[in-house]
């Protein structure tokens, strides 16, 4: 097996646990590059099995951003807080890693979402996670229009809005009041940001759509945000285009951890209260 090994050296603790690991993982593969500083072209890189990334969830947004449209199935390690996404520790690694060498995993697949910013100095970007459109310093209301496949959607007014993908609707998406989403299916979730109705409620809708958000007349200025990490001023009357990017995310499953489990591992979804025993007296 060829393994790439990608992270967040900025995080305490990554650039330690790498020097830990990499002797470790040399007895089980072969290590085609270490980049723990998202500081390499991945397109140039000769094509490898699995990617190896250390740290948080971010980091492996960045690594998805980084590998862009040449995607490597990804096996996370959480050395930060939540760990949604890098779902193994460090010792979990050191059991499981002689299996999936031998090939004893799965892989699933999850849609990317891909983001374009006309005007006179058009952007792209490659996100996993969600698009969100949001208002800036003084933080006014904005004028939000969105359509989907040329046909009218909504107008509202209100603080932004977040297209989210299956992957990213546990992310802001979930704080802003949207549905939890299987992480494999086909499809976007339509979240409002604190919006100026009492009538508008998150839409999950066909990720084969393709979605205008235009920032009306009325509003000055706005910031558009991939994944929480990349970000650019939007001007009134500027359009974003967000569809389905042609590569999916994918994602190195071992055995013994579901999508459920870490529903109710790392944000106590469907777990029971914890009741106090009644007093005898009481009853």
């Amino acid at each position: 097996m060829r393994i790439l090994v990608l992270g967040n050296a900025n995080r305490p603790g990554v650039k330690e646990e790498a020097e830990r690991i990499l002797p470790f993982l040399q007895q089980h593969c072969e290590i085609v590059l270490v980049d723990l500083y998202q500081e390499c072209d991945l397109s140039t890189v000769p094509q490898a099995d699995l990617a190896l990334v250390l740290g948080g969830d971010g980091a492996i947004l960045r690594a998805a951003r980084q590998m862009g449209y040449r995607q490597v199935p990804v096996l996370g390690v959480n050395l930060g807080r939540l760990g949604f996404l890098a779902d193994l520790d460090p010792e979990d690694l050191r059991t499981c890693f002689p299996r999936v060498s031998q090939g004893e995993y799965k892989i699933t697949r999850h849609v990317m979402i891909e983001c374009r910013l006309d005007g006179p100095a058009p952007k792209s970007f490659l996100g996993l996670n969600e698009v969100v459109v949001h208002s800036l310093p003084p933080f006014h209301m904005l004028d939000l229009h969105l359509a989907a496949d040329g046909d009218a959607v909504a107008r509202f007014s209100g603080d932004g809005l977040i297209v989210s993908t299956p992957v990213g609707s546990t992310a802001h998406s979930l704080s802003a009041g949207g549905p939890i989403l299987g992480q494999e299916l086909p499809v976007f979730v339509v979240t409002p940001i604190c919006p100026h109705s009492l009538t508008y409620r998150p839409v999950v809708d066909s990720a084969d759509k393709e979605y205008i958000i235009t920032l009306g007349s009325r509003s000055e200025a706005a910031s558009l945000i991939v994944d929480g990490q990349e970000s650019v001023t939007l001007a009134a009357g500027q359009r974003v285009l967000i569809r389905r990017a042609a590569v999916a995310f994918e994602r190195v499953k071992v055995a013994g951890r579901g999508f459920y489990q870490t529903l109710r591992e790392k944000l106590s979804w469907g777990v029971l209260p914890t009741y106090r025993d009644e007093p005898k007296s009481a009853r």
